[in-house]
């Protein structure tokens, strides 16, 4: 796999997106920065897409719902784990 410029933005986007969507997913306020939104939205959908590739829904015709489904539990799991952990940790500082 190459690594490209297009390819490193077209993470980064979708990382946001499927981050803020696992973000909107969780109730109440996340008190963490964008930057960890989307790096948690980043390894959410690389894990998605693993999951969904060894489950053998990752190639379906047209948009893969259940991949993305899988993307946006696991930036939901994400976020609630860093929130948690983050937030806990300014707090006590």
């Amino acid at each position: 796999m190459e690594l490209t410029l297009t390819g490193i933005i077209v993470a980064l986007i979708v990382g946001l997106v499927i981050g803020a969507l696992g973000r909107l997913v969780v109730p109440g306020k996340q008190n963490i920065p964008l930057w960890l939104t989307m790096v948690v939205g980043v390894v959410a959908a690389l894990l998605g897409t693993v999951i969904a590739r060894a489950a053998g829904v990752a190639s379906t015709p047209g948009f893969d719902w259940i991949e993305f489904f899988f993307q946006v539990v696991l930036a939901a799991i994400g976020v609630a784990l860093v929130a948690g952990t983050y937030g806990r940790r300014r707090l006590t500082r």
